[in-house]
């Protein structure tokens, strides 16, 4: 009997980097809302009571960027900032210029956005066809926003993280054992109190009682105090938690981050159609986990390769799952953009507790392979 363990964390909405990714997924959204061709590349800092937008946006669209910002910020209850950010009083800087010809002529003929690799993955460890750990993590973060908005716990606040340590025995996930949440919270606030409303409002609420134990180890708010928080404890940007962002390690990423780009950029759409290839695989019975590798070359419109891996759980060769892709999918930036339908402003769902095993986005979607 061999175990092992493996960990993946998670972050709420209102963690520095998810506000950014917010932010840019929304003015990606509005700009998509009113030209459905609109070209971005929008990249988010967040800092002290400060907000810097830049990035490149060729569009007919007219944004109120400096309203979005605002916006989103409120929504997420960020309003102090002597705590973490003030949507009324944050200052905005925004230095936003149009995409570079040089790319745009590439993209203009259908090839793709930028060179890079992609990877999409999917394992039958849970319903969603996610790994154990990050679907947990995941699970976590989405409650502690939940309680906290609904008033439930209404002495918290929008940061906060999760972390979940999983028992795996001879390959196949055995129990939970370890959990970890840290949740920013208002300065008057029992920690005492606060562990005992974790443990019960969040952890007992979404995490199955067949995976918890008498071994398994909480640790809730571990220095024991949480108050300041948001861009005013920590800088956030666009883009780095691209690992929250897509199997929390479990499988492997490419480096390229998702918010603020639109589907031409390859980087994001390729790296969803990836996903929506190994699930179907997984789905259909011809592996019981799968990882596909992409890899493309700015302004061509052909992947340069395509490469499967299903670590010794096929059912089929290898050569006949590639022969399934090439039959039923078309990896053309302009064949992915399509049958995903990614010129739908669908972005700001996406931002938060995962872009992926959620069943309301199109790639997620389960279909029969010929």
């Amino acid at each position: 009997m061999e175990k092992l363990y493996f960990t993946s964390e998670s972050v709420t909405e209102g963690h520095p980097d998810k506000l950014c990714d917010y932010i840019s997924d929304t003015i990606l959204d509005e700009a998509l809302k009113q030209d459905k061709n609109s070209r971005v590349a929008v990249e988010t800092f967040a800092s002290a009571n400060q907000i810097t937008i830049a990035g490149q946006i060729t569009t007919n669209a007219k944004l109120d960027i400096e309203q979005i910002v605002r916006d989103r910020i409120k929504e997420i209850g960020y309003d102090n900032s002597k705590l973490d950010i003030d949507y009324r009083s944050c200052k905005i800087d925004i230095n936003i210029t149009k995409q570079s010809s040089d790319i745009a002529q590439g993209v203009d003929i259908g090839g793709a956005g930028d060179q890079g690799i992609m990877f999409g993955f999917a394992s039958d460890e849970t319903e969603a066809y996610m790994p154990f750990a990050i679907d947990m993590a995941h699970k976590l973060s989405k409650r502690l926003t939940e309680v906290r908005k609904t008033g439930i716990l209404p002495y918290l606040r929008p940061d906060g993280k999760t972390q979940v340590t999983v028992e795996y025995v001879d390959g196949k996930v055995n129990r939970i054992d370890t959990i970890l949440i840290s949740t920013q919270h208002n300065e008057d606030v029992d920690i005492d109190a606060l562990v005992t409303d974790i443990k019960e409002k969040v952890i007992n609420a979404v995490i199955p009682s067949k995976y918890l134990d008498n071994e398994t180890k909480y640790y809730i708010n571990p220095t024991g105090r949480f108050v300041i928080g948001g861009p005013l404890g920590d800088t956030g940007l666009t883009g780095r938690k691209i690992i929250v962002d897509t199997y929390g390690g479990y499988a492997r990423h490419g480096g390229g981050a998702f918010s603020g780009k639109d589907a031409t950029k390859v980087d994001r759409s390729a790296a969803y159609m990836l996903r929506h290839i190994a699930k179907n695989i997984v789905a259909n019975g011809y592996a019981k986990k799968c990882e596909i590798q992409v890899a493309y070359a700015i302004g061509m419109e052909q992947p340069m390769s395509v490469f499967v891996e299903t670590f010794g759980t096929n059912k089929v060769p290898h050569k006949e799952i590639l022969d399934i892709i090439n039959r039923n999918f078309d990896l053309t930036p302009n064949g992915i953009i399509e049958y995903l339908k990614l010129r739908e402003p669908i972005f700001t769902k996406t931002t938060n507790y995962g872009h992926f095993g959620r069943t309301e986005l199109p790639w997620e979607q389960i279909i029969t392979l010929k």
